[in-house]
């Protein structure tokens, strides 16, 4: 029974994200001061015409462990009690999405976004830093992987959750982020799946 919950949960994901508006180079995500669908993070979220993914429970993994399926836009964090937590993410565009393993090396609340110089050379207006608040495209926590680079963080345009719109971070909406920040520790496997 549970094989047959997984396969039509993976059977709708794949029929939803047919219909998934996929970004261009740097459009909503690395614009900056942008008013226009201005999405505060630290307000409610707001209202969706249709409802959010429904986080799905299922079993089967390596415990205490995060498995990224970019392809299916899907983070599933492995609790070391052996419950699989599954959340809709979006992952970066073609081109920018990274795969391997590797680990959780720090968290941050209310983080600080330093764009690369390639993202501000492509986009003169990006400011060197972005501090903590509504502009920010980290959202309200970040999870910091291998060097620091790669992140799996919070959003500040949820309508890109579910798409390939990054530079190869993993996007989540603000509620799943910081459930999923109170549950990592440092040190946290991640395998990031095709």
């Amino acid at each position: 029974m549970k094989f047959l919950v997984l396969v039509a949960a993976t059977f709708l994901l794949c029929v939803c994200q047919s219909n998934a508006q996929i970004y261009g180079p740097y459009d909503d995500y690395e614009v900056y001061g942008d008013d226009d669908g201005y999405y505060n993070p630290y307000l409610p979220p707001p209202e969706y015409s249709e409802p959010l993914p429904e986080r799905r429970t299922h079993r089967r993994s390596t415990r205490g462990t995060i498995t990224i399926a970019t392809r299916e836009h899907t983070l599933v964090y492995t609790t070391p009690g052996g419950e699989q937590l599954a959340y809709p993410i979006a992952v970066g565009r073609q081109g920018k999405q990274w795969y391997g393993t590797t680990r959780v090396t720090s968290k941050s609340k209310h983080p600080v976004w330093r764009p690369t110089p390639g993202m501000r050379r492509k986009n003169p207006r990006l400011p060197a830093v972005v501090e903590p608040g509504p502009s920010n495209p980290l959202g309200t926590r970040a999870i910091y992987l291998a060097d620091g680079l790669l992140r799996i963080h919070g959003t500040n345009d949820p309508r890109s959750i579910g798409t390939n719109a990054s530079s190869g971070c993993f996007r989540m909406y603000r509620e799943d982020v910081e459930e999923l920040y109170e549950l990592v520790q440092p040190g946290t496997r991640v395998i990031v799946q095709r």
